[in-house]
């Protein structure tokens, strides 16, 4: 348990400086009652424009041409958000809620919900592409949500996790967008801020 948690604190170094998830980066001027009506009204069946349309924009996490885009919600909890967006677009796998995280799997993206460690009562929506996951996270990480098969089974990648295992081992591992603020270098990695896919609300 604990090299899990060293790998995957390891990673966040590599991957994330200080951030700029603050609660005021993820207001909004609708109700949660107005946007929970939005988003069941909403036509797409694509989830990161579901969730552009509806939610602030904060940061995106960019490496070898894949993107993790960072979205924010101080109105909903992990729990009711992963119900929420469940229900409107119906994901292929979806995990229990354990440490404070749950996580929706659809055919091209990870969504990764999160309480944020510094920004109380507010919700992380981490939008990873299904080549950002396979090339860069955690395989210690995603298997305390999903078993192995099924991870090897939607990034169809034949021992994924052995495979990660090795890059992890050197330190190239993500596990997951933190909002915890630190003055390490980051290596590898470029944090692209603004703007986003839609640029949400």
């Amino acid at each position: 348990m604990m090299i899990c948690l060293l790998l995957v604190g390891c990673s966040q170094d590599n991957y994330n400086e200080a951030t700029s998830f603050t609660e005021d980066a993820i207001q909004t001027s609708e109700s949660k009652s107005e946007i929970i009506e939005s988003v069941k009204n909403e036509n797409s069946t694509n989830i990161e424009a579901l969730i552009s349309n509806h939610f602030p924009f904060v940061d995106s996490v960019v490496k070898d041409n894949s993107t993790s885009n960072i979205y924010g919600t101080d109105q909903f909890s992990v729990e009711e958000l992963a119900n929420l967006l469940a229900e409107t677009v119906t994901p292929e796998e979806k995990s229990e809620y354990i440490d404070q995280q749950q996580i929706l799997i659809y055919p091209d993206h990870f969504i990764v919900l999160k309480d944020s460690e510094e920004v109380p009562g507010a919700t992380i929506i981490e939008v990873a592409s299904d080549e950002f996951v396979r090339n860069h996270y955690s395989p210690n990480f995603l298997s305390t949500y999903f078993a192995i098969r099924i991870l090897d089974d939607v990034l169809d990648v034949d021992d994924w996790a052995k495979k990660r295992r090795r890059a992890c081992s050197s330190g190239d591992c993500y596990g997951g967008y933190s909002t915890y603020k630190r003055s390490t270098t980051n290596r590898g990695m470029s944090s692209v801020r603004g703007g986003g896919p839609s640029a949400g609300k």
